[in-house]
Order: C-alpha cells, then structure tokens, then sequence
C-alpha cells in the first residue's frame, strides 16, 4: 500500500507552522484614499473604536487625512494599549 500522497507528488499532506509568527501587534485604524486622474477624491477612516468618517472633495480630503492622523493619539483602544505597554 504505501504512504498516503498529497495532491501531488512531493507535495506534503501536513500543515507546517507559520514561517512568520505575528508580533502580537494587529491594526486598529484603517485610512482608504481613492484619486483617480481627473476625478473627485474621496476618503474613508474607520476605527475598531466605533469612528467611520468619509470625506469627499480634495480639500476635505486632506482634512480628513489629518483629523484621521491626529485620532491615533486621542483614541481609547490605542491610549489604553500603550498604557498597558508602558506599565
């Protein structure tokens, strides 16, 4: 009879580990910018907190960008990360 095969030959039936382990870090905060060439930009930012803002127009754009930049030092579940971190 011999040992059972893969898919293929040579391919292996086991399920190896992960050749990269996490670093326990994940995301929280997403940023997505959409600026075709030669239309209206538009932006979304969205948070684990429960934040989802949307602009659209360059102008807003960039506002968003920058209030999105400014929310990782004022939101709670990254606060409170770093203060566990720290302690």
């Amino acid at each position: 009879m011999g040992e059972p095969k893969g898919v293929a030959e040579g391919v292996p039936i086991a399920v190896r580990p992960d050749p990269h382990p996490g670093d326990g870090r994940y995301p929280i905060a997403w940023l997505t910018i959409c600026a075709p060439r030669g239309a209206i930009p538009t932006a979304t930012s969205r948070c684990l907190c429960g934040r989802d803002r949307s602009a659209v127009g360059h102008g807003k754009v960039l506002a968003l960008i920058a209030d999105h930049t400014a929310h990782r030092d004022t939101c709670p579940l990254r606060t409170r990360q770093e203060g566990r971190a720290a302690a």
